[in-house]
C-alpha cells in the first residue's frame, strides 16, 4: 500500500504581492520603451509647403552643357534661402543663352532643406535671339518646373544634372 502525500503551498498574501509588483513593472517598462521609441522617431511631418526658385543663369554648350546662375527659393511657410545653380551634361548640343527672370514651382517639398541636392534632367532645345522654355527636373519625389525667357542660340540635345546649393 503506497500512501501519496499531497502539499498543497499557497501563496502568501506577500508572494502575491510581490508578484503582482513584477507583473506591473514589466507593464511599465514596455509601455515606457515604447513611448521613449516613438519619441526618438522623426517628428510626423506637416503637409507640403509650396516654394518657388526665382533665377537667372547663363552658359555655352559644345557637346557638353554648362550653364550656372543665382537665385532665391521662396516658401510659403515664410522660409527663404539664396541659391547657386548649375546644369552640366553631355549630349549633341550646341550654343550660348542666357535666361533672366526664370521661375520654377516645386512639389512634394516640407522644408526648404529638401531643395538642395542634385536633379535629373533631360532636354531638346532650339532657339535663336530672344526664346523661351521650359523643362521639369526631379530628384526623387521632389519635382521642380522650369520656365524663362532667354537670350542666345542654341541647338541639340542634352541630358545631365541641374544642381541647386545654398549661396
Amino acid at each position: 500500500m503506497a500512501i501519496r502525500i499531497v502539499l498543497v503551498i499557497r501563496p502568501t498574501q506577500n508572494e502575491r504581492l510581490l508578484s503582482e509588483i513584477t507583473r506591473m513593472s514589466r507593464l511599465i517598462g514596455l509601455v515606457a520603451m515604447f513611448v521613449l521609441m516613438t519619441g526618438m522617431s522623426e517628428p510626423a511631418r506637416a503637409g507640403a509647403i509650396d516654394c518657388e526658385l526665382r533665377f537667372s543663369m547663363s552658359g555655352w554648350s559644345v557637346f557638353y552643357k554648362r550653364s550656372t546662375g543665382t537665385g532665391v527659393v521662396t516658401c510659403d511657410n515664410g522660409q527663404s534661402m539664396k541659391v547657386k545653380i548649375s546644369a552640366k551634361g553631355g549630349g549633341l548640343t550646341f550654343g550660348k543663352s542666357s535666361i533672366e527672370d526664370g521661375l520654377g514651382k516645386f512639389t512634394e517639398v516640407y522644408d526648404i532643406d529638401d531643395i538642395i541636392g542634385g536633379y535629373a534632367t533631360a532636354e531638346a532645345h532650339a532657339g535663336a535671339s530672344k526664346s523661351a522654355s521650359a523643362r521639369v527636373v526631379t530628384k526623387g519625389p521632389i519635382s521642380l518646373a522650369l520656365s524663362g525667357k532667354g537670350r542666345g542660340w542654341d541647338v541639340g540635345v542634352a541630358f545631365g544634372n541641374f544642381i541647386i546649393s545654398r549661396r
